[in-house]
This record gives structure tokens, sequence and C-alpha cells, in this order.
């Protein structure tokens, strides 16, 4: 079994455990003060929003999965689901992801069109310490809703990488794309990108040099079908070790479907994937 697989299996499994968190646990009044008294929260909110109106209580819009305790900080599973039908008139344009107390609050900021079909997004993620964890929904309207929760993680960021720093670093850049399904045209369709990649925070020790590895991370995720846009992300460090995403395309035609992957060493990777209706699911490996 490839390493790119063994990756696929894994991930699979911490986004079972992101599905089944069902209805959000109420947030206890410590927690509750937390999200609503954040002032990283204050500083991120003036930078990407400015004065803009944002309704805080939009779970009936956001479905927002995040384990109340990590069973590993350097792999935390977390879902973004939105309720909205997306139309050309009317859908989510952007998914903001941000850990108040991560060093770098603003994780990852994920783009839609409405060839997206619906703007979801599962991924892992890096949690330094108890924190706020907020996802904002922006309309192409100009709207803004957030879901907030409180998860207790702690060493996410600073933890060493999982495997072998050489091995990590042979595998940089293969890349899986996948369509789990048969392929319906005019319906939302599942897919997976996963990318080997260390994802280093520069906060992690190695515990043989006591040396500080540098950071070296994905910094932009380009998915395409039939060369129009459909998925895009802007990520940091704060994505885990072997970056994993699961998000939808919406095909009207047969064509390719393509990612591009892009770190902080400006090395890009790209993978592509023939479409057809109904054709079985399918996926590619390339580097």
């Amino acid at each position: 079994m490839n390493a790119v697989l063994k990756v696929c299996l894994a991930c699979a499994v911490l986004m079972s455990g992101a599905q089944a968190q069902g209805e959000p646990r109420k947030a206890s009044p410590a927690e509750t003060a937390a999200i609503e008294t954040s002032e990283i929260w204050a500083k991120v909110r003036t930078q990407l929003f400015g004065q803009r109106k944002i309704d805080p209580n939009a779970d009936s819009l956001i479905e927002f999965d995040v384990p109340v305790r990590a069973e590993d900080a350097a792999i935390v599973p977390v879902a973004m689901r939105t309720r909205i039908i997306a139309t050309p008139e009317r859908f989510v344009s952007k998914l903001y992801l941000i850990i108040d107390k991560n060093p770098s609050p603003i994780s990852a900021i994920f783009s839609f069109t409405p060839e997206s079909g619906r703007a979801d997004i599962e991924t892992r993620v890096r949690v330094e310490e108890y924190t706020p964890i907020r996802a904002i929904a922006e309309l192409n309207t100009g709207e803004l809703y957030m879901a907030a929760r409180f998860i207790k993680a702690s060493g996410g960021c600073s933890a060493p990488a999982g495997k072998d720093a050489e091995a990590a670093l042979a595998n940089v850049g293969k890349i899986r794309l996948r369509v789990d399904r048969e392929v319906r045209f005019n319906e939302p369709n599942l897919v997976q990108l996963m990318v080997s990649h260390p994802n280093t925070s520069g906060l992690a020790m190695d515990q043989l040099t006591r040396l500080y590895a540098p950071a070296y991370y994905v910094r932009s995720v380009a998915v395409s079908y039939g060369g129009k846009p459909v998925f895009s992300a802007d990520v940091d460090f704060s994505i885990s070790e072997n970056p994993h995403f699961r998000f939808y395309f919406m095909p009207r035609a047969a064509g390719e479907l393509k990612a591009e992957v892009i770190d902080t060493r400006d090395k890009s990777f790209v993978a592509s994937l023939a479409v057809g209706e109904r054709s079985a699911s399918a996926a590619t490996d390339a580097r």
C-alpha cells in the first residue's frame, strides 16, 4: 500500500469522527465568554471584514463540526457545511476558518463558485491551545454569517512531525485526486484531494538535532473543471501534515478536473482527472 493511500485511509477515519459530532454541544459560560470576548478575534475581524455586520448565530446556515476535545491536537478533523443551495445569483463565495489562539489565527480561506454545487469543506488542522474556533461564511451578495465553537486541544502546531523528515520530503508533492462515486451531471459530486507534504510549521523542534525545522507548507490550492474555477484555498501551517481536503464540484458535461497545489518554496504540483457522466469512481496520483 503506497504512502498516499495510507494517508487517504487515515483521513477517512478522521473525517468520520468529525461527521459523528451531531448537534453542537452547548458551550459552558466560560467558553461562551472566551468566544465572545476574544481580543484576537476582535483584531482578526477588523482585519478581514472591517465594520461589516456578521450574524453570530449562524448554526441554521453553517453546520460546523469540531470535536469538543481533540484526540490528537496535530490532526483535528474539521467540517464546514453550508445549507444554501448554490445558484448563480446567490451562493457562498468564501468560508473562513479562524483558530483564535493559533500562532496564525487566519488558518484558511476557502473560495467557491456556482460550479462547486455545495460550499462544503472538510480538512484536518493543528490546534496549539484551548481556543475558540470559528467558521465564517461570506455570500456573493455580501452577507456574513458565523458559527463558533470552543475546542480543547494543545500543542498541535509545535508537535514534532509524525514521520521521518527525510521520508516526508522524498514524497513531497505526490497528489491523490479522487471522485469517490459515480459522477452525475448537474449534481454536486464529492472530491477528495490528498497531498503528501510535511507542512512544517517552523515551531516544532527536531528531537534528534534539537533544532527547529524551517517552516515549509502548502500555501494555496486551486481546482478547476473544464477550465472553470471550482474551489480554491489559501492556507497555512495550521493545516495538518499531508493536507487533505474534501469538497464538491458540479459538472455539467464531460471534462477534466484539475488541481494545482503551490507550497512556500513556490513548488507547483498538478494532478488531473478525466470525468464523464456516471463514470466509475476514479483517482489519479501525480507529482
